[in-house]
């Protein structure tokens, strides 16, 4: 069988946990890749506790500049193992503690110091849509399925991932979707804001990673403090810039990406 293309090509750091994996390649793209297709990429605790310590590891890989998101066998992820979920609910502590291990996975996705990009096929639901929404983009199949279910199950969704979802769909849209616990279609995302494009599925990889090996190419500079600037409150965002500010004074990326232009080449960051 062909190596799906996503990870075609590239090599894969050691494994933190089963159902978990993580490549580089020559272009600067990392991928991250739910692998339990039997299960459609249930996320087990083992893989919420694996998450920071394999982010860690993909931001200190020298030459990476995005990392794609994404799920084996044609689904995202179909979220949390409910079986799983199950066993922990039977006891308040560990209730409490999953729920803490959950967002800081969670928290660890949206503090990646360079671009992430979700590549969505088949279910992205629950826990899988939490961390897609944790991402900074999301690309969608037309017919993925998306949505966040804890209505369903009784369970209090945590106040990290509910706000994330209003900063990025809007208070009315986050309701609408926490409400219902119902699931939204790709080409339904895009109007409430749940994703930034909508493909056909058999072109949704080729697009997200032409678009990633496009981010490597623009100033780490500019990206990091466009990141820092979105993720602090509004009143907080001129703080957050300001070591940018100063940074951009001195290193080299405005004086490249000027010249750059007034020579008509593409800019060397």
């Amino acid at each position: 069988m062909d190596q799906p293309l996503l990870t075609r090509d590239r090599s894969a750091l050691p494994a933190q946990a089963e159902g978990l994996n993580a490549y580089v390649g020559e272009d600067g793209v990392a991928v991250l890749e739910f692998a339990r297709p039997h299960r459609r990429n249930a996320v087990t605790l083992a893989i919420w506790q694996a998450l920071p310590k394999v982010l860690d590891q993909l931001a200190e890989q020298q030459g990476v500049r995005a990392l794609l998101l994404t799920g084996a066998g044609n689904t995202f992820s179909a979220g949390a193992d409910i079986a799983e979920l199950a066993e922990v609910y039977g006891d308040p502590q560990r209730a409490a503690d999953y729920h803490a291990v959950n967002v800081a996975a969670e928290e660890a996705l949206a503090a990646f110091p360079h671009p992430t990009l979700a590549v969505v096929h088949g279910a992205c639901v629950g826990g899988g849509c939490q961390l897609a929404v944790a991402c900074d983009l999301r690309f969608a199949a037309e017919d993925a399925r998306l949505g966040i279910t804890p209505a369903k199950l009784g369970v209090v969704y945590p106040a990290v991932p509910t706000l994330r979802l209003a900063r990025l769909v809007g208070p009315a849209r986050a309701k609408y979707l926490l409400f219902s616990g119902e699931l939204v279609r790709g080409r339904d995302a895009l109007p409430l804001g749940l994703v930034e494009r909508v493909l056909p599925d058999v072109e949704l990889d080729a697009a997200a990673l032409e678009f990633a090996r496009l981010l490597t190419n623009r100033s780490t500079q500019t990206i990091g403090a466009v990141k820092a600037a979105l993720a602090v409150p509004a009143e907080r965002a001129a703080e957050a810039l300001e070591p940018w500010v100063r940074r951009s004074q001195e290193a080299p990326d405005v004086r490249e990406g000027l010249s750059a232009f007034l020579e008509g080449r593409p800019a060397r960051f």
